[in-house]
């Protein structure tokens, strides 16, 4: 049974062949059964094990246990604050197929379903993507969202603390576009074509009076009620909301709000990423809307994600 190690996820999965992968998996197919457990540490309640399963029916079985302890990177040495494992299993006859890191394949899949919603939302012409948040996952968004989108000439990165912001835009390797680090949020957000927030807001950062006509706005973060990256003034001017998948979407602050408040009803979810793929919803109308992408994430994306990957080592 092969294992793929951390290096080995990243160079398998590069983000142009994840991305397409995603799209043919969303294409024509039914959501897997999914199931999410989270446990929190009774001493340390930032301290969390959560326990992922998805299972395609007569196909695979994709279980992810991942740990999530924030205090990791204050430790001596540091180590990932977000670290866990993934199994493949067949559906046909329980027999464990492949397993590997499940912190890679988790930034890997995350970056390549934020920017398959870029694909299909975003409009072509793009030329500023401003990323929220210096953590794991931003170098990745950079490098996913442009590579759906060569037209992007600049990226802006800001962040709280400043300083992780300049260290990130250094740190990355050269490229057709230009990176820098900004510290005016609120001027950033008035220039960007692309926002994408990965961050742990609890109050929201995006405010919509301030977007472009023709914004995209990716958010990734904001995964409890309690958490929130976007405005109601991004909502009220994008008047719905795209999601990559509707299971679990209001457990996200950014989607449990404006429902709560009335701004939207269920019912302005309007589409989903397996319908935008199978061309049921055809996603941004025209060059002028303002589109919203909530990540949401969850065990079936980690399903594609790894049965794409094991189709590298497993026999035809």
């Amino acid at each position: 049974m092969k294992h793929f190690s951390a290096d080995e996820v990243h160079s398998h999965l590069p983000y142009p062949a994840l991305i397409a992968a995603l799209r043919d998996a969303h294409t024509g197919a039914t959501m897997p059964q999914a199931r999410v457990q989270v446990l929190s540490d009774s001493a340390n309640a930032d301290n969390q094990f959560v326990t992922l399963v998805a299972w395609a029916s007569g196909d695979v079985i994709a279980v992810k246990l991942v740990g999530v302890f924030p205090g990791n990177t204050a430790l001596t040495p540091p180590e990932p604050s977000v670290q866990g494992l993934v199994t493949l299993i067949s559906g046909k006859t329980g027999a464990p197929l492949m397993t590997c890191d499940g912190a890679a394949l988790t930034f890997r899949k995350t970056a390549a379903d934020s920017a398959l919603g870029v694909d299909l939302l975003a409009r072509k012409d793009a030329e500023v993507l401003l990323v929220l948040g210096a953590g794991g996952l931003a170098p990745h968004v950079i490098e996913a969202h442009t590579s759906v989108r060569p037209s992007i000439q600049r990226v802006l990165i800001w962040n709280r603390n400043p300083e992780k912001a300049t260290a990130l835009a250094s740190s990355l390797p050269p490229s057709s576009y230009r990176v820098e680090a900004v510290g005016d949020l609120d001027a950033a957000l008035a220039k960007a074509d692309i926002v994408t927030c990965v961050t742990m807001a609890t109050s929201p950062l995006v405010k919509g009076a301030l977007l472009k006509s023709g914004t995209h706005v990716d958010l990734i973060g904001a995964y409890m009620p309690t958490m929130r990256e976007a405005d109601d003034d991004v909502i009220a001017r994008a008047g719905h909301i795209f999601v990559d998948t509707r299971n679990g979407c209001e457990g996200s602050g950014d989607i449990a709000d404006p429902l709560a408040s009335g701004l939207i009803t269920r019912d302005d979810i309007i589409a989903d990423l397996f319908d935008l793929c199978d061309g049921k919803h055809p996603g941004r109308t025209d060059e002028a809307q303002i589109t919203v992408f909530k990540n949401v994430g969850g065990g079936h994306l980690d399903l594609f994600a790894a049965r794409f990957l094991a189709g590298k080592s497993l026999p035809a």
